[in-house]
């Protein structure tokens, strides 16, 4: 009987984060053809209105420092990262159209 509840326990702790895990993966988005002056600060901003915006990360070149043209968002919900997929997939930023998809976890 001990066993069956040491057994319990190890699969509470494991399903929640494997919860957690799906979760992250389906509320990432991959966005596209920034433009160079685009910063963390303006992704952020212009995400904001879908939902409760978690992490924006544009992507610099280490060596530079200047933006590479795409970057990431992440929301706290999968509704809310569907939501601003849907509005903001081929909209202006920074007067670029960017291109926005689920972030692919690899």
């Amino acid at each position: 009987m001990a066993s069956l509840r040491a057994g319990s326990f190890s699969r509470a702790l494991v399903l929640p984060a494997r919860r957690l895990f799906m979760r992250a993966a389906c509320s990432k988005l991959f966005v596209g053809g920034l433009s160079y002056d685009t910063n963390e600060s303006v992704l952020k901003e212009a995400f904001t209105k879908y939902g409760e915006v978690l992490e924006a990360k544009v992507v610099c070149d280490r060596i530079s420092g200047k933006s590479k043209g795409f970057g990431f968002i992440q929301f706290y919900s999968e509704n809310e990262a569907t939501t601003a997929l849907q509005k903001m997939n081929g909209q202006s930023l920074d007067g670029r159209n960017i291109r926005v998809h689920y972030a692919n976890q690899g």
